[in-house]
């Protein structure tokens, strides 16, 4: 199904549902029905209907893209991510390739062609162990090629010239960016709007969230609701069409319980409309 430019979209997962029954209640409380769905159960975000696929495809909303996160991440701090985050540690990594395949072949299953997720904290370039991790890039591409799927790595971990420069490097047509403003000031890794020009031509998707970045170094910054953090989401908004970036605008809220995230996720939505306005 054909998706209008510049549609507002929800991540699955920032309104904590298990079934699609649920989802489709909290997207129309929202008045967002463009979704992008997590893959679920085994890995992440886990699902309670008995058929997740037939019940999403069926449900009243349009399906964006999939979602998958792998078990042992853990966001304790950044230090913790760095070591357990995506294809960052080698003995982690056949099991996670096999949870990759499993996720995009339920992307496919759903009629969809692009899945993001957390590849992992890039090594500099000349770093020991980069030539391995993009090695395990490059693998999980292929997996991906294979069903028709472009895979979406989430901004944050790296500066974007670092990103751009791997991208450039690897020179495969279904690696691409999902771009998340938040996560680039929560890992204090440079100004989102100039990044946006940086990987104009990788960006693919796109996660509207706000946040503060860290008053100390090594710590997280403070992820907020969208137009009260550093993000600036007219700006942001305004820098991706310069670009020429017609994809979908995917709300992403991953703090609070679900009231809260549903409030934020309502309120984000008049923000982005109101910046699309202007």
């Amino acid at each position: 199904m054909s998706v209008a430019p510049l549609t507002i979209g929800v991540c699955s997962w920032s309104m904590q549902v298990k079934s699609i029954t649920e989802l489709e209640s909290l997207c129309d409380r929202t008045g967002i029905h463009a979704v992008q769905i997590a893959c679920g159960d085994p890995h992440h975000a886990s699902w309670t209907d008995d058929d997740m696929e037939s019940a999403a495809k069926a449900a009243n909303f349009t399906l964006l893209s999939t979602m998958i996160g792998f078990p042992g991440e853990d966001y304790t701090t950044p230090l913790t991510i760095k070591q357990t985050g995506g294809f960052g540690d080698p003995a982690r990594n056949e099991e996670r390739l096999e949870i990759f395949k499993w996720a995009v072949q339920r992307t496919a299953n759903l009629g969809l062609d692009q899945i993001t997720s957390h590849g992992g904290f890039i090594p500099e370039i000349g770093e020991d162990g980069r030539s391995a991790f993009l090695d395990t890039l490059g693998m999980a591409a292929a997996i991906a090629a294979e069903k028709g799927v472009t895979l979406c790595l989430e901004t944050g971990q790296e500066s974007a010239e670092l990103l751009k420069a791997t991208l450039d490097e690897l020179k495969l047509d279904n690696l691409k960016v999902n771009f998340d403003p938040a996560n680039m000031l929560m890992y204090d890794m440079g100004d989102p709007i100039k990044a946006v020009a940086i990987l104009a031509e990788h960006i693919s998707s796109v996660h509207c969230k706000d946040a503060n970045a860290p008053t100390t170094p090594g710590d997280w910054g403070e992820e907020v609701p969208l137009g009260e953090g550093q993000v600036n989401i007219k700006q942001f908004i305004q820098a991706l069409i310069k670009e020429g970036y017609t994809g979908p605008l995917v709300i992403e809220r991953e703090v609070g319980n679900q009231e809260e995230r549903i409030e934020s996720i309502i309120t984000g939505k008049a923000q982005i409309e109101l910046a699309l306005a202007n």
